[in-house]
């Protein structure tokens, strides 16, 4: 596919303290937070005038998905547009909790693992033809994708017998299959229940679930870019290298343990790789069919060129090149940096207090925004993208036509459902109308629809 629909479904790690303390319970917070969307919405799962949906999910993690996109940098502002809708339900929740005398702060952490161990997601879509053969996609796809946390890994300081150590991700350890239609049992890399959102007929969703959460909008940028350029090099049925895995939740552990990347994977055909070698792989792959075919998506030579210099880098042992582009990257050198600063072996509690205050979403108080108000990080979008992508939807996408139609029912008072490919008005005369392209931004019925509403 030359064009092609991403999304990115954020779950985000919640907890309210007083005085170091945790004073709420997450359901409890989780109910303060979304009060005032259960008000409007009659539920706490709607889907919002920039055409994503906001829900709570299993646990009392509150999840964001972003509207469809078909362009990377729609996908960013839309995943930041998600951050910053979050922030603002913090703020009503926290003067919620004020108004019922409740002292206390709210904390939200775009994060993949709380400090019990519990694992929570950040998944990625990517509209496929149905005439692919995802058994033989997902083969393809699941070297790639367990040994993409060397570019995109958000790192985690985890806890370990002899002492904690720092690894490339915080999903790798809680994977537990290539691919299956299970996401809570097993924690596939690629969950290949059928869903497509979409015309059936037409299309699949590859839903993947191996992915970190990142705060680095470069990263996210990256992580998407370049899945999509492997997709496209797979979809052309070009041959491709063995790179099948003897044992992948063994490797993405050991590729994951191992931030130098000397780690070496085994695969069904007895060879031994580096994670390094087989993004290589890839890589390069992608590197000639783009120089062969011309880029297909404005993207593409910027992700060949920072997925280069990542594994460069990682090759080289001089992360210096990474050190504003690549979540771990960041991250390490920020541990790395205030452990020497104050003399602290790798299970001091500040540590991992400051691994965690990485994630925190609030851009006053989380590290990774401090870093981002100095200047000391890189984006892809600016303040003003972001702020759009907060009030409107892609305007390319079938999300268009969705977040005009939240939009016009809500100002009208109008009852009202909306799923991802369905828009029904309930009262008066019922009306429904399916909305199976997900490329399709304008659509007659859809005005039809809208014009009733404005004329009843």
């Amino acid at each position: 596919m030359d064009r092609r629909i991403f999304g990115i479904e954020t779950e985000y790690g919640v907890t309210a303290t007083h005085d170091g303390r945790r004073r709420l319970s997450p359901d409890e917070v989780a109910r303060y937070m979304f009060r005032g969307i259960v008000a409007w919405g009659r539920s706490s799962n709607v889907f919002l005038p920039n055409g994503a949906r906001l829900y709570l999910d299993v646990g009392n993690h509150p999840e964001y998905a972003t509207a469809e996109c078909d362009r990377l940098l729609d996908l960013v502002a839309q995943d930041r547009a998600g951050q910053a809708i979050m922030n603002t339900l913090v703020a009503e929740a926290t003067q919620r909790m004020r108004d019922d005398g409740l002292a206390g702060s709210i904390y939200l952490f775009k994060n993949n693992v709380d400090s019990a161990g519990n694992s929570y997601g950040c998944h990625e879509n990517y509209l496929v033809s149905r005439a692919t053969d995802l058994a033989r996609l997902g083969d393809l796809l699941v070297p790639f994708l367990m040994s993409r946390q060397i570019i995109c890994g958000a790192g985690h300081l985890a806890p370990r017998e002899g002492g904690a150590r720092f690894c490339l991700s915080q999903r790798a350890d809680v994977m537990w299959e290539g691919a299956s239609s299970a996401t809570t049992r097993s924690r596939p890399m690629i969950n290949t229940r059928d869903e497509p959102h979409a015309d059936a007929e037409l299309y699949r969703r590859l839903h993947v679930i191996v992915g970190d959460s990142n705060m680095s909008e470069t990263t996210t940028w990256l992580k998407v870019g370049a899945t999509d350029l492997v997709l496209r090099l797979l979809e052309t049925g070009e041959p491709m290298p063995d790179l099948g895995l003897a044992n992948p939740p063994k490797a993405i552990r050991a590729i994951s343990h191992d931030p130098a990347g000397r780690a070496r994977v085994g695969l069904v055909d007895g060879r031994e790789l580096t994670g390094v070698q087989i993004q290589r792989e890839y890589q390069e792959r992608a590197a000639a069919l783009v120089a062969r075919t011309g880029a297909a998506a404005e993207h593409d030579e910027a992700v060949l060129e920072l997925w280069d210099r990542a594994l460069t880098a990682v090759e080289t042992g001089d992360l210096t090149p990474l050190a504003r582009d690549v979540d771990w990257v960041v991250k390490q050198r920020l541990l790395d940096g205030y452990a020497s600063k104050h003399g602290l072996g790798p299970d001091d509690p500040r540590l991992a207090q400051l691994d965690l205050t990485f994630h925190d979403i609030d851009p006053d108080r989380g590290v990774f925004g401090l870093y981002e108000k100095r200047g000391r990080v890189s984006r892809v979008v600016d303040d003003a993208a972001v702020r759009a992508a907060v009030e409107a939807p892609p305007a390319t996408t079938r999300a268009a036509l969705r977040g005009a139609f939240v939009s016009a029912a809500r100002a009208a008072g109008r009852d009202y459902t909306v799923d991802w490919t369905h828009l029904r008005l309930n009262d008066g005369s019922p009306r429904t109308v399916p909305c199976k392209d997900p490329f399709a931004a304008q659509d007659d019925r859809v005005d039809r629809l809208l014009a009733q509403i404005a004329g009843d």
